[in-house]
């Protein structure tokens, strides 16, 4: 549009005009259909206009239910909560507490980031190379993937460290972070937290292995350092549990999710907070739309997912089906460096950035939306809805297959690393 600022970026990236969507399927203005392997950046994990939803929705309005007031206790937020606690933390084994913060992911992540400080009393946040956790000020300086925006924000008192894999396989990343902040004379000091994501999306589908978070987890556990997993994007079944971590078998002091936890795609962001972490004075971090009644409608119905296996079950047979066209597809192509992933996210790191560009965009032209992630945006990201049909799944790695095989030329200024 003209009056849009020039911020904007999708629809840079996306050139058409959308104007409806069902299930796994966004169809334009002009009538195109596009298989969707983006889910909102992870927002709909459950697809687009689910029935279920809009028929709570439906309901919901109907009756006139009181949409929003602020933090003020509502019959829909006791709805939530008592499900969420049925459905989701008990069965677990956790007792956090539920704090509604800002509707943003990036909210959360400046709560989680002031309540640790807040418990601690100390300021250092450990984060991790080519992390991402969001655009806000705190957010923005805890994200080396985003490392062009530190010379304009200022400085946070984060700490970087390598990220599983970062040195390879076989380097103690690990080990090297335990020397350097327990070792007198390393320049560092004990800091506040450590904040992770267990699979680093936005940073390139880096997947960190069972045993780097366990060993992690120990490591804070035992010198008093918050673990706060930002689950926002690769939480609510992404990974296959509805938490990510949960195939470690950790448990996190605090745990932050938003995007797919209101299940339609509505704004809703949570805080969960170990019990004895939770020291906030009353109004400590507040926002005008924080436990949005709408949201928390369709989030309620979201859990329904959650009550059984079945969900669970289907991400892991589909795991398998885009692990096994993947690897494939990568035996075949000497553009591609390498595919990761786990559960419903995967990743294809290509050799060149100006390769999987070209792909996503061929991807587009033949109906299919996949965007590029990575610190180069080098690598192709396949983030389908959970809840994909079959049909669609396999038609859209057929749409992969041929854009990587047909579309893309052995063009020389593609095979250079930009």
């Amino acid at each position: 549009m003209r009056n849009e600022s020039n911020v904007n970026a999708y629809a840079r990236v996306f050139p058409a005009v959308f104007d409806s969507a069902e299930g796994d399927i966004v169809v334009d203005r002009e009538g195109k259909k596009y298989i969707d392997f983006f889910s909102g950046a992870g927002a709909l994990n459950y697809g687009h206009n689910h029935r279920k939803f809009k028929q709570a929705v439906h309901s919901f309005l109907e009756k006139d239910a009181i949409v929003h007031c602020l933090d003020m206790d509502s019959v829909m937020k006791d709805v939530f909560l008592e499900k969420f606690d049925t459905i989701i933390l008990k069965p677990r084994g956790l007792d956090h507490k539920v704090q509604f913060s800002g509707p943003t992911g990036t909210n959360a992540v400046e709560a989680a980031v002031k309540l640790a400080r807040i418990i601690t009393k100390r300021r250092k946040i450990v984060s991790f190379t080519h992390s991402f956790h969001g655009m806000s000020a705190t957010s923005l300086a805890l994200s080396a993937s985003r490392e062009e925006h530190h010379k304009i924000n200022p400085a946070q008192d984060v700490v970087f460290f390598p990220y599983d894999g970062f040195w390879g396989d076989r380097a103690d990343t690990i080990g090297y972070l335990k020397k350097m902040i327990l070792t007198e004379g390393s320049g560092l000091e004990l800091p506040a937290a450590v904040i992770l994501e267990t699979v680093q999306a936005e940073g390139g589908v880096n997947v960190a292995s069972v045993r780097w978070l366990q060993e992690l987890r120990s490591f804070t556990a035992e010198n008093g350092i918050l673990l706060i997993v930002d689950d926002i994007q690769v939480g609510c079944g992404r990974t296959g549990p509805f938490f990510s971590f949960e195939r470690a078998g950790i448990v996190p002091d605090i745990i932050l999710l938003s995007k797919s936890i209101s299940g339609f795609g509505l704004p809703l962001s949570l805080v969960l907070i170990k019990p004895q972490f939770d020291l906030w004075k009353q109004g400590d971090h507040t926002g005008t739309f924080r436990s949005n009644n709408l949201s928390l409608c369709t989030a309620a119905e979201a859990l329904d997912f959650w009550k059984d296996d079945q969900l669970r079950n289907k991400t892991a047979r589909n795991e398998k089906i885009i692990k096994d066209r993947l690897e494939r597809i990568a035996a075949r192509s000497e553009h591609i460096r390498e595919i990761r992933g786990v559960g419903m996210i995967w990743g294809i790191e290509f050799f060149s950035n100006v390769l999987a560009t070209k792909v996503s965009r061929a991807l587009f032209d033949q109906g299919m939306i996949a965007e590029t992630c990575g610190n180069k945006d080098q690598v192709l990201k396949l983030l389908p809805p959970l809840t994909i049909a079959e049909e669609h799944l396999e038609e859209g790695l057929q749409l992969l297959q041929s854009a990587i095989e047909n579309k893309v030329s052995a063009d020389p200024l593609q095979l250079i690393i930009s």
